[in-house]
């Protein structure tokens, strides 16, 4: 019998790479309803991960109150694995983006955070339409090994089915991320039906051996934060980290929106240079009188006027100051 994936409120520590400038984003609507989804679970390698509350509740649809939800302890026989989906936006809003599923524990945690990847459907059938992804449902993994470095990682023949080249880009940006989470891995090896990949998709992408993040930061959006993870519990205090690129002055603002759509903490924040992987890291203590729902937006202002460009947005869990 298959073990149960199931999406959850977590914190999972992470800096990644960052590309790309655009326009302003909009908000993403409501948290819904989770439904649970199946997927197998072994495999190497082992993350850093702090848990959160082991399940995600419907906060109020109504701006004008605050949703009344406690977390639960998530069970020891579980554990939190992340993978890489796409959140849809305006250019240098949209791009990658850290989901965290709760699985039975296992030591196998790369197989684990792939296997959540491929039944990735679950993402958009609990009811996150902004977030996609362009893997092919029913695609399998065959196998997963990690030597010096490299991941190579089995899939089947239904992997490089459909789409066009931005499709297959997306696929494989989705697979490199949730592999190179992991300290043991810094790039990606593709193999269909245990044959090495030098050609991908229908339009014939060239894979010139392992593949890195840096392959793929034209995928990530301007603003990247990396944790929290979307939907996540944000701690208090809690880290925003992630990276940033074509930052004016390497400088962006944080900010954080409670269950009623309140402003409760807008900060300035400084990525480490303007340049292709100005990584940030930003500690937030913030006043809120009980757990609840809220957003978190990190974004630029415009050299122009001030005015918020490359907006990234989305839920986040709020707790008060322990």
């Amino acid at each position: 019998m298959q073990p149960t994936v199931r999406l959850v409120v977590a914190i999972a520590t992470l800096s990644l790479l960052l590309a790309a400038c655009g326009t302003v984003g909009g908000t993403l609507g409501p948290v819904p309803t989770l439904t649970p989804t199946a997927s197998p679970s072994t495999g190497p390698s082992e993350p850093h991960l702090t848990s959160g509350p082991s399940a995600t509740p419907t906060p109020s649809t109504d701006p004008s109150s605050s949703p009344q939800v406690e977390p639960s302890t998530r069970p020891a026989e579980t554990m939190i694995v992340r993978s890489y989906f796409y959140l849809d936006g305006v250019p240098g809003s949209a791009g990658l983006v850290p989901y965290l599923f709760e699985v039975p524990e296992t030591k196998g945690v790369a197989s684990a955070a792939m296997s959540a990847l491929l039944a990735g459907s679950v993402v958009q059938r609990d009811g996150f339409a902004h977030i996609s992804s362009a893997i092919p449902a029913g695609t399998k993994l065959l196998g997963l090994t990690i030597k010096n470095g490299v991941a190579t990682v089995d899939l089947s023949s239904k992997f490089e089915s459909g789409g066009g080249s931005a499709s297959a880009r997306r696929r494989l940006a989705q697979v490199v991320y949730t592999l190179t989470q992991f300290s043991t891995v810094h790039s990606v090896l593709f193999h269909i039906e245990g044959t090495t990949v030098t050609v991908f998709g229908s339009e014939g992408g060239v894979l010139d051996g392992p593949q890195e993040r840096a392959d793929y930061l034209d995928l990530l959006p301007s603003l990247f934060v990396d944790r929290p993870a979307f939907a996540a519990a944000l701690g208090n205090p809690g880290r925003v980290a992630g990276s940033g690129q074509g930052v004016w002055e390497a400088a962006f603002d944080i900010t954080l929106l409670d269950g009623a759509g309140r402003t409760i903490l807008d900060q300035q924040a400084m990525a480490a240079c303007w340049c292709e992987s100005g990584a940030f890291d930003v500690t937030l203590q913030y006043d809120i009188p009980k757990a609840q729902w809220g957003r978190l937006r990190v974004w630029v202002g415009s050299a122009k006027d001030g005015s918020p460009v490359a907006v990234r947005e989305y839920p986040v869990w709020l707790t008060p100051a322990g």
